[in-house]
């Protein structure tokens, strides 16, 4: 005899929230947390992480003026206005990247601040080298 169809939408329900509950658990439990993700990175990855950081977050405050701009006008959704997708090109036939070249400015001036830092540092040591080589000979001796 088959079992009333109340008892199989039961055996469906129990069913398909053990599979949905198990998915959950195993989602929660086994998926890394961003600071994880960040901890396992390579040191250059982690570097590089680091310097894109502003990069980023620059963007996404552009992108949120843009929104904000969008949402108070009258036009449709997906007439998206000063938001360009960077596969399109312009009239000129020139790629839409300005946050490449944002992102390539913001790596050279690290690049140049990082060099200045080492040539300071080289020339501080040049100076005391000198300074010690200087006190050890004395210029001055008497017979």
């Amino acid at each position: 005899m088959p079992s009333p169809l109340f008892y199989r939408w039961v055996k469906v329900y129990v069913t398909g929230g053990a599979i949905i509950g198990t998915g959950l658990l195993l989602f929660k439990y086994t998926t890394p947390s961003d600071e994880e993700l960040i901890k396992a990175l390579s040191p250059e990855l982690r570097l590089q992480y680091e310097r894109e950081k502003k990069l980023r977050q620059a963007e996404q405050q552009e992108l949120m003026k843009i929104v904000q701009e969008t949402a108070k006008s009258d036009k449709p959704i997906w007439d998206t206005g000063p938001i360009q997708s960077p596969w399109e090109r312009n009239a000129s036939g020139e790629s839409r990247d300005q946050f490449q070249r944002v992102k390539a400015s913001e790596i050279q001036k690290d690049e140049l601040k990082r060099i200045r830092d080492e040539l300071g540092h080289i020339r501080e040591s040049s100076v005391q080298k000198t300074q010690e080589q200087v006190q050890q000979r004395s210029w001055w001796k008497p017979w």
